[in-house]
């Protein structure tokens, strides 16, 4: 194109980080080189059109930037490197490399974005990421392709519960997502994933609390395009982690403002669903090829679920983990997809198992209620208690680690320290087939 020679110069008007400038034969999401007066040069990217006059997004931001800049257009969107030679590496915002490593300039790249996945090669989810995470395991099972968001509120340890899925997830890689992220969170990322000797199959884009927003905004679809290549091409099963999609929209918003779009509800765009929509939909188990699931984590300004960013994900993912004073809330906490797995490629007694669990743990919150209005507990509100303080402690705690079937045979012991085999209200098949026996009972009671 003649755009890679062409320089422009007819700069119209910079207002915060964003530049305008007169040029024709441009293409929205477009990356140019703005080239300061004094030989400075950073990139940006196109983000409006307006008949001739080009807006765009300078990455290191338009601060000390002249009217005589130069603009140079390099005819393609945003690039992002793919090949096997990125796993164990960490890349910024922009695209460059954060780390030490070799240079990668002879790899491959690829476009970031472009159409999601025709439906006709969507495979229906069936297989079940084990995270040995129990109250996810078992009670809200994770499965291929799915896309799931840890709803919370800042204070809470989402990033702890999100590297410990990394590092125990089943998947062949996991591709991390850092959204403004402050340096002693990224810092905790990549040494867990390396001292868990996960780095080695794992990718990092990160964008800090100090970059450039416009950076954020390209992180999601930098480690989603990669983690679609790798699923595609090399039939792999990845986890992609991002935290924190608020941030993310954060940054939309801020954008949105420096360009007077009209905002929609609280400041945000009206766009604002469909833009976290084209994001999440990136999740798919590829016919005759691997799979992509996502994982994110979504703060909650002031716990308001009816918050924007919370109220629109809700509508788009299939469910949510939510969490609260460092545990995962069975109550809160939902995955739409749990039936197409529990029961079918895990154990026959983990969906009976799994509601007898939480009925009485329920029945444990009621007895608690009415200790504190100081009415009289029953023998039976009293062995809930018991059952709630032991469930609590061995599967609500999210470090915790258990794979399923460990979980299950410790479901069945907790409920044999409380009720007996009639209280369960559970299949007699079931019940004769993995309720502790007498000798085993007492072993527990003593230990």
């Amino acid at each position: 194109m003649l755009n890679k020679l062409a320089r422009y110069t007819q700069v119209v008007e910079i207002i915060g980080d964003i530049i305008k400038v007169k040029a024709d034969n441009i293409a929205y999401g477009d990356l140019a080189i703005v080239e300061n007066h004094d030989g400075e040069q950073s990139l940006a990217q196109v983000i409006r059109l307006e008949g001739d006059v080009v807006s765009m997004q300078v990455f290191s931001g338009a601060r000390g930037l002249s009217t005589k800049a130069q603009v140079q257009f390099l005819g393609h969107p945003m690039q992002v490197t793919y090949s096997p030679n990125i796993l164990g590496r960490v890349f910024g915002g922009s695209g460059t490399s954060l780390d030490s490593g070799p240079s990668l300039d002879a790899d491959p790249q690829v476009d970031i974005g472009g159409p999601t996945v025709n439906p006709v090669k969507r495979v229906l989810p069936s297989k079940m990421v084990h995270t040995h995470i129990p109250m996810i395991d078992m009670f809200n099972s994770l499965v291929e392709s799915q896309k799931i968001p840890i709803f919370s509120i800042a204070g809470e340890p989402y990033n702890h519960l999100l590297a410990r899925i990394g590092i125990q997830a089943e998947a062949d890689i996991v591709v991390f997502g850092g959204l403004g992220l402050i340096y002693d969170d990224y810092h905790y990322f990549r040494k867990t994933f390396e001292d868990e000797g996960v780095f080695a199959r794992t990718v990092m884009f990160v964008n800090l609390a100090s970059d450039p927003i416009v950076e954020r905004l390209l992180v999601p679809d930098m480690a989603l395009k990669v983690a679609e290549r790798f699923a595609v091409e090399e039939g792999k099963r990845v986890l992609v982690l991002m935290t924190d999609m608020t941030a993310y929209a954060d940054a939309m918003k801020e954008i949105g403002i420096a360009m007077e779009y009209v905002p929609s509800n609280r400041g945000y765009l009206g766009d604002l669903y469909s833009q976290l929509a084209v994001r999440y939909e990136r999740a798919c188990d590829y016919q005759g090829a691997g799979s992509v699931t996502i994982l994110t984590v979504t703060t909650m300004p002031g716990n308001d679920v009816t918050h924007p960013v919370p109220d629109n994900t809700g509508y788009i993912t299939e469910g949510q983990f939510y969490l609260h004073d460092g545990m995962l809330d069975p109550f809160g906490s939902l995955s739409r997809l749990k039936q197409q797995v529990i029961g079918k490629v895990t154990r026959e007694d983990h969906s009976q198992l799994m509601n007898t669990m939480i009925r009485f743990y329920s029945n444990a919150k009621e007895a608690e209620k009415k200790r504190a209005m100081a009415f009289e507990l029953s023998d039976f509100d009293e062995r809930c208690l018991q059952f709630g303080d032991m469930f609590t402690e061995n599967f609500m705690d999210i470090d915790v680690s258990l794979p399923l079937n460990n979980a299950l045979d410790l479901g069945w012991k907790l409920l044999a320290q409380c009720f007996s085999r009639d209280e369960l209200l559970m299949k007699e098949a079931l019940i004769d087939k993995y309720f502790p026996d007498d000798d085993e009972q007492t072993q527990d009671k003593a230990s």
